[in-house]
Formats: structure tokens, sequence, C-alpha cells
């Protein structure tokens, strides 16, 4: 499993990593080479994108995790009265 995850972000990150070079000229110096299209505008930008990926990665991770422990033991759960019921 962890090395299937490890192939598939190591594949990710390998594609998106590079930009051509009319982006790389257009790109501030943190960006240079990274990005495709037109750089940032002010700082608020950085503080968006990187809101957005706490944002985004949280939620990736509390939707794996609940995906596949999604602690739900008590008898009396909802989805026992939808199992149970004689259709």
């Amino acid at each position: 499993m962890k090395y299937g995850v490890l192939l598939i972000s190591s594949l990710f990150v390998t594609v998106v990593s590079f930009a051509c070079d009319v982006c790389s000229r257009q790109q501030p110096k943190v960006l240079k080479s990274v990005a495709h299209g037109a750089g940032p505008d002010s700082s608020w930008d950085y503080v968006i994108v990187i809101a957005t990926t706490i944002v985004v990665v949280a939620a990736l991770v509390f939707s794996i995790r609940w995906l596949l422990y999604p602690g739900e033991q008590g008898k009396d759960h909802i989805k026992y009265s939808i199992f149970n019921e004689e259709s």
C-alpha cells in the first residue's frame, strides 16, 4: 500500500514539476520553472494558495481515513436500520 501511494505521488510530481520557457520567464524567483501561467499579483495570492492547499490535503486525509476506518460500531447506528429493512 505504501509503495503504491509513493509511486503514484512520484509520477504526479514528475509530470507537473516543469514549466515551459515562456511561463518560466513570467514567474517570480520562487516559482521559476515550476508553475505555468501568469505569476501571482500580490502576496495575498500565496496566502490563498497555501490555505487552500491545507484545506484540500486535510479533506483528502480525513476522507481516506474515514473510508478505511469508519468507526461505526454501535448496533443502533442508522446504517443498520437501512440494512435490516424488509423490502
